[in-house]
């Protein structure tokens, strides 16, 4: 059956759009950050919010049901003691026997009378003073009694005082606190509180065995990441944490072989490419000397600076194992290393600073910085800076610099600023590369901004 043009106009309408609150997602947001961060803190919110909640619903209920029935019963058990007390007294024939009454009613009950004859109840004072137990004692005194009365809360600690007006005077009544009320409250509170926190400690000692195993786990990819062997990581904790862990460990292994594979082979490489040239360059060197023969030589020259730059690309500085060392004290022999001729190379850097690191591979990530900042500036820069995880170290220099959207087509291996890629004239195009390579291997990066001086800065950043 074939839709009308209005139906058939509806569905080609666009759905108007659906508008979400921003105080939606901000409040999201906030609740995110309240949240815990680390794993166990989160472990243990998700144990403590059940507890609390359980707790707090059995307190509502044990105070609001089991502990009101219970002190409205104490009540009621008072106010008839003491509403049967009263009812005896109008069968006394004498002062004496209402005397002798009174004492055996207070040896029985525990209610502590006395009389006061000729007296009446101050007219405007309020019938209760104190707090809810106060208050169910004044409802079963009403209904058991069914005379004007007071009760003062804050008669004593220990006691409340209840007074009765009677035809001829006033009949006081010390009642204690312990009449109106039960320790097992008390006990019933303090021991949930008690087992919960008990049982809370011991399931965050758990929780904490179980994330040590993460965070050894992490500090071992962390570790691995910055180039620094794991020698004796070992699968520990729970199923999913070891599982996670033997994964580990097999790339571990499989990046470790990859490496070991590509400089065996780069060394084959090496060899083979080398004796051919070195056969070339003798050759060249016995026959007569020609035009023709020099540009072969500077051919040959040329090739072996390539496959320098090849092998020394590929190969980086994986063999090399990370160790304590000032870094200051690298860059500085790195610098007085330096010609003395322009450009000049001025240094800022600390006192001392000792951290983990591949000494020949940190000093030749810094040697090509340096060289790239020597080669198109007239005066260097070099300052280190100690941050919050590590060491910066920045390379200025007052050259031409590079256009921002090129800054990162520079670490592409190969990849020249200049078009005419004649070796003569610069690098191959790997110093970058090869700088960056060294710094990421070691867990650290390199990144080029504008310099202060006018021309480009390197930031090379190392971790501890």
């Amino acid at each position: 059956m074939s839709s009308s043009p209005i139906e058939t106009a509806q569905k080609t309408l666009p759905s108007p759009p659906v508008s979400v609150p921003a105080s939606s997602d901000s409040h999201g947001r906030w609740f995110k950050r309240a949240l815990p961060r680390s794993l166990w803190g989160r472990s243990l919110l998700i144990l403590i919010l059940p507890l609390v909640i359980a707790e707090l619903l059995a307190t509502w209920f044990f105070y609001d049901r089991v502990w009101d029935t219970v002190a409205r019963r104490l009540s009621s058990a008072v106010a008839s003691e003491i509403g049967f007390t009263l009812t005896a007294m109008n069968y006394a024939d004498s002062p004496y026997e209402r005397v002798q009454l009174l004492r055996r009613a207070a040896d029985i009950t525990e209610l502590f009378y006395g009389f006061r004859p000729n007296e009446k109840l101050p007219e405007g004072m309020a019938r209760t003073t104190g707090g809810p137990v106060e208050d169910q004692l004044a409802l079963a005194v009403a209904e058991r009694v069914g005379r004007p009365f007071q009760i003062d809360g804050e008669f004593d600690p220990r006691d409340m005082l209840i007074s009765i007006e009677m035809p001829n005077g006033v009949m006081q009544v010390a009642v204690p606190r312990k009449r109106l009320s039960t320790p097992t409250t008390y006990l019933f509170v303090v021991w949930m509180a008690g087992s919960s926190l008990v049982l809370l400690g011991i399931a965050s000692v758990f929780m904490r065995n179980q994330v040590k195993t993460l965070r050894r786990l992490a500090a071992a990819a962390d570790a691995f990441g910055k180039g620094r062997d794991v020698p004796n990581f070992k699968p520990e904790g729970a199923t999913e944490v070891r599982q996670v862990a033997r994964a580990f460990i097999k790339m571990r292994d499989r990046i470790q072989r990859q490496i070991t594979q590509r400089t065996e082979m780069l060394a084959g490489v090496s060899h083979d490419l080398r004796t051919p040239l070195t056969r070339m360059k003798l050759a060249l060197e016995l026959m007569p000397k020609d035009p023709s023969v020099d540009d072969l030589k500077i051919d040959v020259g040329a090739m072996q600076r390539m496959v320098q730059g090849y092998l020394d690309f590929a190969r980086g500085e994986g063999e090399e194992q990370p160790r304590d060392i000032d870094i200051v004290l690298l860059v500085n022999e790195l610098i007085s290393s330096l010609p003395r001729e322009e450009p000049l190379v001025s240094a800022a850097m600390p006192e001392r600073f000792v951290m983990p690191l591949r000494p020949d591979a940190t000093r030749r990530c810094l040697a090509n910085l340096v060289g790239n900042a020597r080669r198109y500036g007239k005066h260097i820069w070099v300052t280190g800076i100690a941050t919050r995880d590590g060491f910066d170290i920045l390379v200025d220099d007052d050259g031409p610099g590079i256009p921002a959207e090129q800054r990162e087509s520079v670490f592409r291996a190969f990849f020249r600023l200049d078009a005419a890629r004649n070796p003569n004239t610069g690098g191959l195009g790997l110093g970058l590369t090869i700088a960056r390579d060294l710094a990421r291997g070691q867990g650290g990066d390199l990144t080029l901004e504008d310099s202060p001086q006018g021309g480009l800065r390197a930031r090379l950043r190392l971790p501890t």
